[in-house]
C-alpha cells in the first residue's frame, strides 16, 4: 500500500488570511511543516492539496521548490481535493494533514500509520474523543473508504471537513484512536495556527528550539511552555471552531 500525507493548506483563510505561508524563522510556515512530516518513516509521499484560486499559485510554488506534490481542486469541496489528490498520486492510504499545524510531531504521524496497518480499522486517529492539544491532530483512512464517503454525502460541514463523515458514524466505519499518554497529559497548549495570537506563539516556540535542534519534538515544547508560563498566555484566548 502506498501511504501518502495530504496537506490541505490555502491562502484564503477566513480568521488569518495567508497564514500557511507566514514566515517562521525565515521560512514559510508550511515548509516547516514539511521539513517536519519528511522526518516520519511510513510515509511514501507528501502532497498539498491547495485550491484553483489564483492567490494559491504561491502554494504551488512552493511545492515545486520542495520538489513535492501539488495537486489544485476546489476550495469549498475539501473532500473531493483530498480525494482526487490521492487518486492521481496513486495512494491507497491517506494522512490527512493541515497546513495550520507546523509543530506536528512526526513520531505522532508514524504511531498513528504504524496502527492503522494492523488491518484491523478503517480510521485511525490521534485525536478521536480523546483530549489533544490543537495541532497535532494525526488521521488516516483508505482512498477507496473517501471515494465511498463522496458518494454517500453532500453535506457541506462532511465536504469542507474531510474525515468527519468517517468518525461520525461508527456503524459503518471501524474506528480508533491511538493513546498518546505524554501529549493528553498537556490539552490545555494550543500550537495550531488560526489566529495572529496563535502565530506569535508557534513563532516563538521555533525561535527558542529550532536553532538547537530543528527536529525538536513534542515534549520539548512542553519544556518550554512549562518552564515559561507567560508564552501560553500569547493564544489564550483563541477558540477553536467546532466542525459544526
Amino acid at each position: 500500500m502506498k501511504t501518502i500525507a495530504t496537506i490541505e493548506a490555502r491562502m484564503n483563510s477566513s480568521r488569518l488570511p495567508g497564514k500557511v505561508m507566514l514566515p517562521i524563522m525565515g521560512k514559510p510556515g508550511l515548509q516547516l511543516l514539511i521539513e517536519r512530516l519528511r522526518r516520519a518513516e511510513t510515509l511514501d509521499e507528501i502532497v498539498i492539496a491547495t485550491t484553483t484560486h489564483p492567490a494559491d499559485a504561491v502554494v504551488e510554488r512552493l511545492a515545486a521548490k520542495l520538489g513535492i506534490g501539488c495537486f489544485r481542486g476546489s476550495e469549498e469541496d475539501v473532500l473531493g481535493r483530498v480525494l482526487e489528490t490521492a487518486k492521481k498520486t496513486g495512494g491507497d492510504v491517506i494522512v490527512e494533514i493541515t497546513g495550520d499545524c507546523p509543530l506536528l510531531d512526526p513520531t505522532m504521524v508514524d504511531a498513528v500509520v504504524q496502527r492503522y496497518r494492523t488491518g484491523k480499522y478503517d480510521y485511525v486517529s490521534n485525536a478521536l474523543r480523546r483530549p489533544l492539544p490543537h495541532g497535532l491532530a494525526v488521521q488516516a483512512f483508505a482512498t477507496a473508504v473517501l471515494a465511498e464517503v463522496a458518494e454517500l454525502t453532500q453535506d457541506p460541514a462532511d465536504r469542507e471537513h474531510v474525515s468527519l463523515y468517517i468518525y461520525q458514524h461508527p456503524e459503518r466505519y471501524r474506528l480508533h484512536t491511538v493513546i498518546m499518554d505524554e501529549a493528553e497529559r498537556h490539552s490545555d497548549i494550543r500550537i495550531t495556527l488560526d489566529t495572529a495570537d496563535d502565530y506569535a506563539l508557534i513563532n516563538a516556540i521555533y525561535e527558542e528550539l529550532y536553532p538547537q535542534d530543528p527536529a525538536f519534538s513534542f515534549r520539548d515544547i512542553v519544556e518550554l511552555v512549562r518552564n515559561r508560563p507567560e508564552l501560553l498566555e500569547m493564544n489564550r484566548h483563541s477558540v477553536h471552531k467546532s466542525a459544526r
